[in-house]
């Protein structure tokens, strides 16, 4: 279906960042606190923080990293160590991935997040939100070439 890449979307989400003027990637260190990462993931409205140490990404922490570490620390959460809740080696997708590659690895392993490394290099994550706001771009340029098409209808 979608001809689209890992990479388009990263620009394209490039692009509403510098709109929204929110644009980097959020990461933290495996020794911090989760309450820092709630505060910075709160403050940036963001849903994920990467876990780096040494330019090296370990882990992933999103919601369902924080419900899971409710469920298992309790009350204590957030004195906890990101190392102790962090998804640790999550899937990732390459810059050269297509985007139905990407559709299909988050919906088939129940992923809302996917870092993106290029030659072992971070350089982006995408959210289940950009490969929506992908699909609607998609679908509302077709639905104007099938408009332009049936209006050019011959006769």
């Amino acid at each position: 279906m979608s001809q689209s890449t890992v990479a388009d979307l990263l620009k394209d989400k490039a692009q509403q960042a510098q709109t929204a003027l929110k644009s980097g990637l959020f990461s933290i260190t495996p020794d911090s606190a989760v309450a820092e990462a709630v505060s910075s993931m709160t403050k940036n409205e963001i849903s994920s923080m990467l876990v780096v140490e040494a330019g090296q990404m370990l882990g992933l922490i999103t919601l369902r990293e924080l419900l899971q570490g409710l469920s298992s620390h309790g009350g204590n959460l957030m004195q906890a160590k990101c190392r102790n809740v962090m998804k640790i080696n999550p899937p990732v997708a390459r810059p050269q991935d297509g985007v139905d590659h990407l559709r299909g690895l988050m919906t088939e392993l129940h992923i809302t997040h996917v870092p993106v490394i290029d030659q072992g290099v971070l350089v982006g994550i995408l959210s289940f939100h950009d490969i929506a706001r992908s699909a609607i771009k998609d679908v509302a340029f077709e639905n104007q070439l099938l408009k332009q098409y049936i209006k050019n209808w011959p006769e």
